[in-house]
């Protein structure tokens, strides 16, 4: 009925409107156009099946889709408060853009956050600061078994790809990274000449794809590896085992979406779907792990190798610091990826309820390299949703050694947090292979940003250590970092997690970690009942995982 009533005013209006045109002024045909538009539009309406709106309520109904496609701008320019803004809130944007612009990130009268909100976090500083650090802190990259160290940025750029990443965006951040002296990963995607050209340092990141160093059936090139790796940019390599925003899950870049500069920079062919598996083919086991990176690190000439993961079982952790001590090989670093890390495209489902949050995934990584004796040989760095000085004295506090960033750095370069990375339309420039879009982001200015956003941001931080009386970062205690826990309880960190004494695990394991301890290996990955399963043809049932609390 309201379809048909719909149709007789529209024919109502055009049959006015013929009379008037026809009898008064040639403007009435506009009348008449725009009535015959909409009759056309709702008979469309009407006939199609997919929208069972659009059927009932023809026309009218196109306001509902419009009006879902606007929301996500009102409600991040109009409806947010400063604070609540997800995954980056306005104050937090804010701040990366003043810096980015070279311009002091100060706000006026007080702070707007609940400071007696449970969670809040709060550090405590000195009544005597003491002096601001000269130069930057560097972290050194490089442990007993590597030959080439490199000494790092507190603050480095954290893996983007090209191919997620514009040219355009790579070179911005590349630029900038050359002139502030700090690191750049490459992401997954390749080592590239969008990288190699502005003579930055460079991170080189590949994952289960081997991309840059891959064979015609996808799987590790040695030949090709070593070629690459030793390039004097390349100063140390990482292997990406999982990603916080998708652990475990690999991913699909159809033919019709690979240009001859992916192909390029991925070593892969035009006409086929690059495909990122799962798992690797590389290794399957701990100490199948431990043994690529002895062989990466041969390869290299000596670089820093490494390894990046999103923390998963603590059994895991723990059966590759087993495959450490049996053969005797060392990563140089390890960067812990949180799951509340940012992505190009991912299920929601991953994004949301898979995989660990930083600070309890570093926890878990420093605690068993504490235990086992190796955590001064082996260097941390982290990554997911790292902005802000305070950001990174807090990760420093908590167990890190260095820090990443990746959604920052492209705020820098002018994201606007959109969310349409997926879709191949970033409205900046950053995220897209159009090079319509792309083009709009001036390099030259902003790597002006980035360079501008990393020294403000290493300088704030060097700021906070003098603040809390320290004057480098392994002064740091875990008492300086507060949690509020409820109301009226408030913990430091050194009370809200257990943290393991030296050799610990290897002399008496704590009772919170005796089990996963005791189950780890470094023949396998996963749950040990799986393999039992698979060696006996029957079910095992697991036990429940115990937690981190000391016993009674």
């Amino acid at each position: 009925m309201i379809a048909i009533g719909i149709f007789i005013g529209i024919l109502f209006v055009m049959a006015v409107g013929a009379a008037m045109a026809l009898a008064l002024s040639p403007w009435w045909w506009i009348l008449v156009l725009a009535a015959g538009l909409l009759l056309l539009v709702a008979i469309y309406d009407v006939v199609q099946y997919r929208y069972a709106v659009l059927r009932n309520f023809p026309v009218i109904g196109h306001g509902r889709y419009m009006m879902e496609t606007i929301r996500p701008l009102v409600q991040q320019y109009f409806v947010e408060r400063n604070y609540d803004g997800k995954p980056f809130d306005r104050d937090v944007r804010d701040l990366i853009y003043e810096r980015a612009n070279g311009t002091h990130s100060v706000k006026s009268f007080g702070t707007e956050l609940e400071v007696r909100a449970p969670g809040y976090e709060y550090l405590i500083h000195a009544a005597q600061p003491g002096p601001i650090p000269e130069g930057e802190h560097r972290v050194r990259l490089g442990g007993p078994q590597c030959s080439q160290p490199y000494d790092s940025s507190l603050f480095i750029i954290s893996s983007m790809s090209f191919g997620s990443l514009s040219k355009n965006a790579v070179m911005a951040m590349s630029q900038g990274a050359a002139r502030g002296g700090f690191a750049q990963e490459t992401g997954e995607g390749g080592l590239t000449k969008y990288h190699l050209e502005s003579g930055a340092d460079l991170i080189w990141e590949f994952g289960s794809g081997y991309f840059s160093c891959r064979d015609a059936e996808g799987n590790f090139n040695p030949e090709q590896f070593e070629e690459k790796a030793c390039h004097p940019h390349v100063k140390a390599i990482s292997v990406k085992l999982s990603q916080g925003a998708k652990p475990g899950l690999g991913g699909v870049l159809p033919a019709e979406k690979i240009t001859p500069e992916i192909a390029e920079a991925r070593s892969v062919p035009l006409d086929e779907d690059c495909i990122s598996p799962p798992a690797h083919s590389a290794f399957q086991t701990p100490r199948e792990l431990m043994e690529f990176i002895a062989q990466l690190r041969e390869l290299s000439g000596g670089k820093p190798i490494g390894f990046k993961l999103c923390v998963g079982m603590r059994r895991d952790v723990l059966g590759m610091c087993k495959a450490m001590l049996e053969t005797g090989i060392l990563p140089d670093f390890i960067v812990i990826d949180g799951s509340e890390g940012g992505t190009g495209a991912a299920p929601l489902e991953y994004e949301d309820h898979m995989g660990t949050p930083l600070t309890e995934g570093l926890h878990v990584v420093h605690n068993a390299l504490v235990g086992v004796g190796l955590r001064k040989h082996i260097k941390l760095g982290v990554a997911g949703k790292i902005a802000s000085g305070n950001d990174i004295v807090r990760r420093l506090i908590q167990g890190a050694d260095f820090c990443l960033a990746a959604r920052p750095m492209m705020m820098a370069v002018g994201c606007i947090q959109a969310q349409r990375c997926h879709t191949n339309h970033c409205p900046t420039g950053v995220a897209t292979q159009d090079p319509k879009l792309a083009r709009s982001l001036h390099v030259p200015s902003k790597s002006e940003a980035v360079y501008n956003y990393h020294k403000a941001t290493v300088d704030e931080a060097k700021q906070m250590l003098s603040t809390l009386g320290v004057a480098r970062p392994d002064q740091l205690s875990p008492k300086m970092l507060r949690k509020r826990v409820s109301q009226t309880e408030v913990m430091s960190y050194a009370h809200v997690f257990n943290w393991m004494k030296e050799g610990e695990l290897l002399e008496a394991p704590p009772r919170g970690w005796l089990e996963d301890w005791n189950e780890a290996t470094a023949e396998f990955f996963g749950p040990n009942w799986v393999h039992q399963e698979e060696d006996e043809g029957e079910t095992v049932h697991p036990d429940v995982e115990t937690d981190d609390k000391p016993a009674e």
